[in-house]
């Protein structure tokens, strides 16, 4: 959400307003592009992202932009969180920031690759730099690159590199000597140039060297170099690239646990202000040079910040809410006490004095109830007993109602594992019942409006030539489209029983008999289907037509039209789902034309409940397994391909557009949906998923899937996405189902291959190692990703030490009490207490977490970043 400063004109001057959208970029790489709100200086996105990144990430920016249609895209401004920002909220970040302006020089990006060295001279010794590439550099040009060369700088005199054109991976391999005079407190200063024939050359970062007596507070003799980014950092484990192997990245904390760096070797960020807006100089320690000799690494180039900042708060304000999470995961054995015990209780037949689900569910705040129901219901699901789990927390819900119409509508951890559980299982199955119509209504754009004092004629143009519509005619049209709306929906719910998922019409099952015992009385013989539409109506479909965005549904947000139209459909639907009762209909007395309507869907849908609930225990199995002979795929949708002809540039030409589909085993393609697919690429000789330079194809949003042919040799497919989202959507797609790859590359080209050179390196070897580090570990979250059991288990964990307080708390008091050592048992089994074995499973884990050594292979770091604007 954003909100306009005090009295600053809009960007379309025109019409009073601008069209802004947001831009999420994780160290300047754009990963995620909001939806455009459409004539508005107070926009509301609403949207929520997760997103998996390295633990070398240095800085996470929001821009917010005005969309043009038929010039670039303006910059009104942005917030930039550090990692060390949000390392300090533990709990996240959360509240408004101020929009800063885009400075051109503070806009650089990329590392240069330096060595540095102290040589004996015959007078005096001499530093010797030595600038041999760099990578990612921010492209100044329009064409999308730059014509970088590097000036350095020290004891009076300067010097130069070549310039190295089009191009933001220049490799150098230059050489400057300076005379060193021992305790000098000169600078040694690093600075990256975009050339320019006419116009000024323009900043692309700097790095600068000080003396030891001119370093900040904290920086000593001795100390690592701060910020120098280190090759075991760049390659994931498992990696084939320059470092894979080495004896550094054997011993780096990449592989296994979470990593701390100390404060010496990573000096906190002060920042400006209380968004965390600055980024502090790189410092190298020149006097460390007399004791080492030589110094070599990568280095981030930092902006130049000399200049004086505008008050802040004229562009506006961005609220957001960002929450980092480090997890160290230890290797799945470590988890399986904890996984097998929390099975064990829910499990028919275990319930007891000591039941856990009932305890977790006591001991969890209202906060972090619904990512703790999330975590257990996708942890139940991959053990198969989501079902099982869900039909527990249906118990304990009755168990403490006593009045039917307040069932299932509070906040309980019944009702968000619920709704976690169908937006899990169910997504699927929603789009197919529900994308229809809501294209439809998209598309149709049509005036609806049922109330009278909300009817704007003007709105709706004339029905014949030259006689507006009146207001009769308005709601009556409004009627006639919102019955069609509501009828074709329901009558595509009536045919859906089939298509919907076994898991779901199994849990459904459990909720409609456990309702009906406690409640069998003929006056509620409505509430077991009431139960049932209060999760799938009311906090599912209805959710769905009222953002159908959040649901992945649409790209883009309704209009204000639209947006009026699916708040009368899900009014109605809700309707429907309360089996019309006299309380839902007396709310809005203007909603009564579509009662008809609304009893015969009433009708419908109790037949569709009736049916779904109908399975049984053989037919729930046998549905399953046909499923899982039908596994839907993992990511698809139509791609252009390219194809590269001969030696010339590649023209419109060589790419074709097809339907493609990436499972487990493959990504295959077909000329549509319906054709048979062929398969392009098998999952196992997949090494990299990246993106293309803009440059290469003169085009946007183009990645690379780089595998081997059946040979062994390296071959490269190109893929064109048409917007940012979907992009790094197949990009976090294929990442995943490849993490397990052996032969990954922890380094790629991100040009092309063109005539004899790389386009991005210039380099003629088509053979040679990447000149960019590969992403592997950055991927978005989406709702049909498979399930991460371990992460799953981890997350459970965190949350049980947080309330381990508690938990002991209960246990004294369960064990003093009237019914200690009552716990459920087995057949010559002595009593068992299910509390006291979590909390020595807690302990265990504990103690795995403290003695994980820092290169373990098997654990892994999985850093979080939940985003929301």
């Amino acid at each position: 959400m954003a909100r306009p400063p005090p009295s600053v004109p809009p960007l379309s001057c025109s019409t009073g307003s601008s069209d802004p959208y947001c831009i999420v970029k994780v160290d300047n790489e754009p990963i995620i592009r909001t939806a455009t709100v459409w004539k508005t200086l107070c926009p509301f996105w609403g949207e929520e992202y997760e997103v998996h990144l390295p633990p070398t990430f240095h800085s996470v920016a929001f821009y917010v932009m005005d969309e043009d249609a038929l010039s670039r895209d303006d910059v009104i401004g942005k917030v930039c969180l550090t990692r060390d920002t949000l390392a300090a909220h533990p709990k996240g970040f959360s509240g408004w920031a101020h929009l800063t302006e885009v400075d051109p020089d503070e806009e650089v990006q990329g590392e240069i690759h330096l060595r540095l060295e102290v040589v004996p001279g015959t007078r005096a010794c001499r530093l010797r730099c030595s600038v041999l590439e760099a990578r990612d550099l921010a492209p100044k040009d329009r064409n999308g690159t730059s014509d970088p060369f590097v000036r350095v700088r020290y004891n009076g005199r300067t010097q130069e590199t070549s310039i190295v054109k089009k191009s933001c991976y220049p490799r150098w391999n230059e050489t400057f000597e300076f005379e060193l005079e021992e305790g000098a407190a000169e600078v040694l200063c690093v600075e990256a140039w975009d050339w320019d024939l006419v116009s000024r050359n323009d900043f692309l970062g700097k790095v600068s060297a000080l003396p030891l007596q001119a370093t900040p507070a904290g920086l000593h003799s001795g100390h690592p170099i701060p910020q120098r980014v280190t090759q075991e950092a760049r390659d994931p484990p498992g990696a084939q690239g320059p470092s894979a192997g080495t004896p550094s990245q054997k011993n780096s904390g990449w592989q296994g646990r979470e990593t701390r760096i100390p404060a010496s070797g990573r000096p906190h960020l002060s920042p400006a202000n209380n968004q965390g807006l600055s980024c502090s100089q790189v410092v190298v320690n020149v006097q460390r040079l007399w004791a080492a000799q030589r110094e070599e690494g990568w280095f981030r180039l930092q902006p130049d910040q000399s200049k004086s900042r505008r008050e802040e708060g004229h562009l506006g304000s961005l609220q957001l809410e960002v929450r980092l999470r480090d997890e160290t995961v230890l290797p799945s054995s470590c988890y399986q006490p904890l996984v097998q015990l929390l099975c064990r209780e829910v499990k028919p037949g275990t319930q007891g004095p000591g039941q856990l689900i009932s305890l977790i569910e006591e001991t969890t705040s209202t906060e972090c109830r619904q990512e703790v129901a999330t975590t257990l219901l996708k942890l139940f699901l991959g053990q198969g007993l989501a079902k099982d789990f869900l039909d527990l927390l249906f118990q304990l819900e009755l168990s403490r109602t006593s009045e039917a119409n307040t069932l299932f509508r509070s906040n309980s951890l019944a009702s968000k594992s619920m709704e976690s559980f169908l937006k899990v299982a169910g997504m699927r199955y929603l789009h197919g019942v529900l994308g229809p119509i809501i294209d439809r209504v998209f598309e149709e754009k049509k005036y609806v409006e049922l109330d009278p004092s909300k009817v704007e004629v003007k709105d709706v143009g004339c029905s014949g030539l030259h006689r507006p519509q009146t207001e009769a005619e308005v709601l009556e049209q409004s009627v006639q489209t919102l019955c069609a709306h509501l009828g074709a929906l329901l009558s595509a719910l009536s045919r859906s029983v089939r298509a919907c998922p076994a898991v779901v019409r199994a849990t459904f099952r459990q909720l409609f008999r456990r309702v009906r015992e406690r409640f069998p009385s003929a006056q509620d013989e409505n509430v077991p289907f009431i139960a049932v539409t209060s999760f799938l109506c009311l906090r599912f479909v209805s959710p769905a037509i009222l953002a159908p965005k959040l649901f992945h549904l649409r790209e883009r947000h309704a209009d204000a039209r639209t947006s009026r139209t699916l708040l009368l459909l899900a009014k109605a639907v809700q309707n429907v789902g309360n089996m019309d009762t006299p309380a839902s209909r007396a709310k809005e007395a203007w909603m009564e034309p579509l009662q008809p309507t609304v009893r015969q869907g009433v009708a419908q849908l109790k037949d569709f409940i009736t049916k779904l609930v109908d399975i049984q225990e053989k037919d729930e199995l046998d549905l399953q397994r046909a499923l899982s002979l039908q596994a839907p795929p993992v990511k698809e949708g139509p791609l252009f391909i390219h194809r590269t002809k001969g030696k010339g540039p590649l023209t419109s030409s060589s790419f074709k557009k097809l339907h493609f589909s990436l499972t487990t085993e493959a990504l295959s393609f077909a000329k549509t949906p319906s054709s048979k697919k062929s398969t392009l690429i098998k999952l196992a000789n997949i090494r990299a998923a990246e993106k293309v330079e803009e440059k290469s194809f003169s085009s946007s949003h183009v990645m690379q899937v780089i595998y081997t042919d059946d040979a062994g040799r390296l071959q490269t497919a190109y893929l064109q996405c048409k917007s940012v989202n979907e992009l790094n959507q197949w990009l976090s797609a294929l990442r995943k189902v490849c993490i397990n790859n052996t032969g990954l590359l922890g380094s790629y080209h991100p040009g092309i291959f063109r005539g004899d050179k790389w386009s991005c390196c210039h380099q003629r070897d088509k053979t040679d190692l990447g000149c960019n580090k590969t992403r592997s570990w950055v991927t978005l979250q989406e709702w049909n990703d498979p399930l991460d059991h371990d992460l799953e288990a981890q997350l459970i964990y965190r949350h049980l030490l947080g309330v381990e307080a508690a938990l002991r708390e209960k246990h004294r008091q369960l064990s003093t009490g009237p019914e200690a050592g009552r716990g459920p048992t087995g057949p010559g089994e002595a009593p068992r207490d299910p509390l006291a074995e979590l909390l020595q499973v807690l302990g265990d884990l504990q103690e795995a977490h403290r003695s994980s050594p820092a290169g373990s292979p098997p654990s892994e770091l999985s850093r979080i970043l939940e985003l929301q604007t």
